[in-house]
């Protein structure tokens, strides 16, 4: 069922932030709490086969089971998983040596029968079938794990014309393709069953074989052994000796504690909640208890003065906490109320549109210290009603990113319950808030019991900080550049109507014209998204090259077709790519166009607490994955213009930053020497690897170079660059020898880092960022060696996110310092945009070149290209 759930859910979309692949995981745990909602069971188990043993099938028969494909890697790693899930589940596992799953539940199937239960068997082997009785039923996948329908005595014998006890005498005649077990030459499942009705059973069949006429009673007699052998080792095993008794099965209890890390580690965002629901359970199971309301105060405006003075005397140490109260009021969300909480002291203010000028005051103070959950979100719906949020000294969504930056959620609920251990409690009431002073009762209490959480998290957070060495960070960079995002985030940038709707007419007739080319190369017209009838016109009816072997025939992923493509430069295969692309990108545009607001501007939000490594993530509409080489990227970069009463738009960004950083982290003289002296980095490496003048580095010597380059930080290895390059293993390996040789501080630092982070815990970047790791020291091989690579990268990505961050600042500080009009809008990967004022330009520029030149003091320069244009588009470089 793990392996169904692997091929039900794409590898690609299920992975967390340390390239732990999650599909089969995640299938299997939903299937799993799907069928206790709908089955609602007394007990369950789940049975595993155990890996590498030597079965008793598979000791008389050595060809049991053999001829299957290798394991993919992405599978690799994931039975442990769903094992720890189990045990989080409180779901008792079983695995026996010598013997298949299907025994176990076989054996459990008898108990469970024996005691009058009524069983429930999930297996995607027929040998179940030989169960089913009036007691026993088998829950058979259909399709992937989500269609299990129930197959009972009257399902088996209207589907295989034989009852349930003689499945397995069908199949030994038939044969079993998954196991191969081949069966008897010309004998289908209706003759079979025909025979076994016929001869009451495959003992009466064989009996009776000689009277058997025609070519199938030849073929039988011909395999008797062979059927006989098939019968043996298809009967399933119901009387094993576990290691639980029948009752250990019973009423499974989760360990919500264990769920929240676990899920936490895999990044599963939903099914936490589907799982409490089905067990019936919450996370205050373990012992927490919903925040309990503090007493608070509705001042009027009158009164708002002295009870802020109030507010400010019993902080202590630890800042005001605020908690905002938001409506969607048109395209942007408003105001309707605000909780302060402090030592012993709490308020409640309703807004009605007008704000109370004194609050206003003490949420614009600098020299107020408050700590809030979410500062971005919070200080625009107080922009929108002309109210700004300074003094802002601990964002918890950020500070407790920089304490656990792996994981996945810091949702102030989520916080509270891993920090606290205590419940937030229900959330605020939906709808408008009540417009009078008063306010409603439910909503300000939740809002202050927000309030309260936020500090009280502060407090907890302040040591945790000092020990992580992010106190610094969140102070110095994530905070001042929480208050520039918000600045980006509301000016937005423009978009052109005319031109992103010419580019989505012109991208829907360049997937039309595609398609009629792929139609054309083929005589006829096919579903080009049908993953099965591209199988059928690829390798039956084209006769193609076979792609890898998968569940469902051969893959038509995007690189295996890219890969036929190379190899055979078919038409219908270059119409399905360039049709592919067109609709990929006309939907990409089209999911811009429906975020252009009424300012004709697309305001992109920006996370600060997603990547791990510290990178800025966009969203809503994301902005990041827009094609940066390609023409049809150059095309959606032109739909975003210079805004009105703006002169151009600028573009900055560093060249090969991520490079300089190894240089500088590795000390490596020969990349320091390159850089220093301005040299074409790759290039240089290539005229020194592979012995010629830079001059004569071919385009192919300084591709090969440049991916290798990259790929060493990220863990690549021989047979990764092999594949990458087109290129043997022999000749890869060959190649990072020569590199290594030539450029030794690169292999000692890429040794080194990673047994340092072994020893410390973590790797930490620059400016001491840290993730830690500790599969580190898994003895799990899969989880250690995805550790492994993100000990090689984290410490240069997160560098380099560290730098453009601390660039940022200085652009935005320097701008303000000059008294220029200008302003930044955007931040994509490592180049930021800024909408240009008239007669600005050459200022902007230096700006621009000397706050990112000089973001961080490496032992080499940080090289900063621009250009400027009327588009974004025009204005790279």
């Amino acid at each position: 069922m793990a392996f169904r759930a692997f091929f039900a859910l794409p590898a690609e979309s299920f992975r967390n932030s340390e390239g732990q692949h999650t599909n089969a995981v995640h299938g299997f745990t939903s299937m799993l709490i799907n069928l206790m909602r709908d089955q609602k069971p007394t007990h369950v188990a789940v049975a595993f086969d155990v890996s590498d043993e030597t079965t008793h099938r598979k000791a008389e028969y050595s060809e049991y089971k053999g001829g299957r494909n290798e394991t993919p890697s992405e599978f690799r790693g994931q039975i442990d998983l769903i094992k720890r899930v189990m045990q989080a589940l409180g779901i008792r596992t079983l695995e026996l040596p010598g013997y298949e799953a299907d025994d176990i539940l076989a054996t459990l199937a008898s108990q469970g029968a024996d005691a009058g239960m009524d069983v429930y068997l999930v297996s995607g082997d027929r040998d179940t079938f030989q169960l089913v009785n009036d007691h026993v039923s088998v829950l058979y996948p259909r399709k992937g794990v989500s269609d299990i329908p129930c197959m009972d005595a009257a399902a088996i014998e209207e589907k295989y014309l034989v009852p349930p006890a003689r499945y397995p005498d069908l199949a030994a005649l038939v044969g079993e393709s998954a196991d191969n077990l081949p069966g008897v030459p010309g004998v289908g499942p209706k003759t079979a069953a025909k025979w076994i009705a016929q001869y009451d059973g495959l003992e009466g069949v064989l009996a009776h074989a000689s009277e058997i006429k025609g070519k199938a009673g030849e073929s039988l007699r011909e395999n008797v052994e062979a059927v006989e052998r098939n019968r043996r080792l298809n009967r399933l095993i119901t009387d094993l000796e576990l290691p639980l008794a029948l009752d250990e099965l019973a009423s499974p209890e989760p360990d919500t504690a264990a769920i929240e890390s676990l899920f936490d580690e895999l990044e599963f965002k939903n099914l936490r909640a589907r799982v409490y629901e089905i067990f019936a359970t919450e996370p205050e199971a373990t012992g927490t208890e919903v925040f309990e309301v503090p007493e608070y105060t509705r001042p009027d405006e009158a009164e708002l003065p002295a009870a802020l003075a109030r507010l400010a005397s019993a902080a202590g140490e630890v800042p005001v906490a605020v908690a905002i109260r938001a409506e969607q009021a048109g395209e942007r969300q408003e105001a309707t109320g605000v909780a302060l909480a402090s030592h012993g002291v709490a308020v409640f203010v309703a807004v009605d549109g007008v704000f109370p000028a004194p609050l206003a005051e003490w949420l614009a103070d600098a020299e107020v210290p408050k700590a809030i959950h979410e500062y971005k979100e919070s200080a625009k719906a107080l922009r929108a009603l002309g109210v700004e949020l300074e003094g802002v000294v601990d964002d918890v969504s950020i500070s407790g990113y920089l304490i656990e930056p792996d994981r996945r959620s810091y949702a102030l609920g989520d916080l509270a319950q891993h920090h606290l251990d205590i419940q937030l409690g229900p959330a605020p009431a939906s709808g408008q808030l009540a417009l009078s002073l008063g306010g409603d009762d439910e909503i300000a209490a939740a809002l202050v019991r927000e309030a309260a959480v936020v500090r009280a998290l502060s407090a907890d957070f302040a040591p945790l900080l000092a020990e992580v060495g992010a106190a610094s960070l969140l102070a110095e960079m994530e905070l001042p550049l929480a208050r520039v995002l918000l600045d980006m985030e509301w000016a937005g940038i423009a978009v052109s109507k005319e031109q992103i709707d010419a580019l989505m007419d012109d991208l829907g007739r360049a997937s039309e014209e595609a398609a009629e080319r792929a139609y054309a190369a083929i005589g006829h017209e096919v579903n080009l998204g049908s993953p099965k009838q591209l199988q059928t016109v690829l390798f039956d009816e084209l006769e193609l090259p076979k792609t890898k072997k998968i569940k469902t025939g051969y893959t038509t992923d995007a690189a295996s077709l890219k890969d036929l493509l190379d190899k055979t430069g078919h038409p219908f295969l270059e119409g399905l790519m360039a049709h592919r692309e067109s609709s990929k990108l006309r939907q990409m545009v089209e999911t811009l166009k429906k975020s252009v607001t009424s300012d004709a501007r697309i305001h992109t939000t920006y996370a600060q607490n997603i990547a791990a490594t510290g990178r800025l993530s966009s969203n809503n509409p994301n902005l990041q994955n827009i094609p940066i080489r390609s023409e049809e990227g150059r095309r959606v970069r032109d739909v975003f213009v210079v805004g009105e009463g703006y002169e151009s738009l600028l573009s900055a960004d560093y060249s090969q930053i991520e490079m300089r950083i190894m240089a500088h982290l590795s000390n490596d003289a020969g990349l320091i020497q390159a850089y220093r002296e301005g040299e074409d980095l790759h290039r240089f490496v290539g005229s020194r690897i592979f012995h010629v003048a830079p001059a004569d580095v071919t385009p192919e010597m300084r591709a090969k170079v440049k991916a290798m380059s990259y790929g060493l930080a990220y863990g690549l290895t021989s047979f990764g660059l092999s594949k990458q390059l087109d290129i043997s293993v022999d000749e890869a390996r060959t190649l990072m020898k020569d590199y290594f040789d030539r450029f030794g501080g690169v292999r000692d630092y890429l040794r080194g880092v990673v047994e340092q982070a072994r020893k410390d815990g973590y790797t930490s970047t620059i400016f001491g960022r840290r993730r830690y790791l500790p599969d580190l020291n898994s003895t799990d091989r899969a989880r250690r060696e995805v550790a492994e690579r993100v000990a090689l990268n984290s410490p240069i990505q997160g560098s380099a996110a560290d730098i453009i961050k601390l660039a940022m600042l200085g652009v935005e500080h320097e701008l303000e310092a000059r008294g220029l009009a200008s302003r930044l809008l955007l931040q994509i990967h490592d180049e930021l945009v800024v909408e240009v004022a008239p007669g600005e330009e050459a200022a902007v520029r230096d700006v621009v070149v000397e706050r990112m030149g000089s973001a961080a003091e490496l032992s080499v320069p940080l090289d900063v290209q621009v250009g400027v244009g009327r588009t974004w588009n025009e204005a790279g470089h």
